[in-house]
């Protein structure tokens, strides 16, 4: 990550974190109210292909024993109401400014990998992990809802693997190498703005699948 890009990052996180302060306090006493305990949902994911940290979001699902893989559609039951609404807004994604400030994530870039994807395609993701992995992204922008009517369709956990390691993977994977090539300030600004403005338009989509 290049100083500029770290400063951006300190810069806006440190700026949403006042402004939007009080919004994610209210969102944690509703969520405790509405939804209980646990709050958070902290999954593994991975900053390098060697180096894991913890990925914060407010929990959007039931809790079970052994969770693993990509959400889709064999998941679906396990969505919360209230975590389906947190989802379409991105609101979960709220508590990921505390990895920005870590230095965990970048505002843009690929989203970060389940360690079991790294460690399965490590050609893949030894150049995508080039790039500090971000809360959105060139591949979260052009291909996410097509994930996830892909994904929304698997009912096993077996077809939901497939279809994210034989599709989903390797096209999320060029574009994040598109991006790589292009990174620069501007661009990563007019990515930022685009993530906003597609919440906007798509306010009332449905549950997006929880792939990190």
């Amino acid at each position: 990550m290049t100083w500029r890009k770290r400063i951006f990052d300190l810069f806006f996180a440190s700026l949403l974190v006042i402004i939007l302060g009080p919004v994610i306090l209210w969102l944690i006493c509703y969520i405790l109210i509405r939804q209980g305990r646990p709050l958070f949902y902290v999954a593994e994911r991975m900053k390098t292909p060697t180096q894991p940290f913890g990925l914060w979001k407010f929990r959007t699902m039931s809790v079970v024993d052994g969770d693993a893989g990509v959400s889709g559609g064999d998941k679906h039951l396990r969505i919360t109401p209230l975590g389906a609404s947190l989802r379409a807004r991105r609101l979960d994604e709220f508590p990921q400014l505390w990895n920005i400030l870590r230095g965990d994530l970048s505002f843009v870039g690929p989203r970060p990998p389940l360690r079991e994807y790294v460690e399965r395609f490590p050609d893949i993701y030894g150049q995508v992990l080039h790039s500090r992995p971000g809360v959105t992204g060139l591949a979260t922008i052009m291909f996410h809802k097509h994930e996830d009517r892909l994904l929304a369709r698997c009912k096993t956990a077996q077809e939901t693997d497939d279809i994210y390691t034989r599709i989903c993977i390797p096209r999320k994977a060029r574009l994040d190498m598109l991006y790589q090539r292009n990174q620069s300030t501007c661009y990563d600004f007019g990515l930022v703005f685009q993530t906003i403005g597609n919440l906007f338009r798509g306010r009332s989509s449905a549950t997006r699948a929880d792939d990190g």
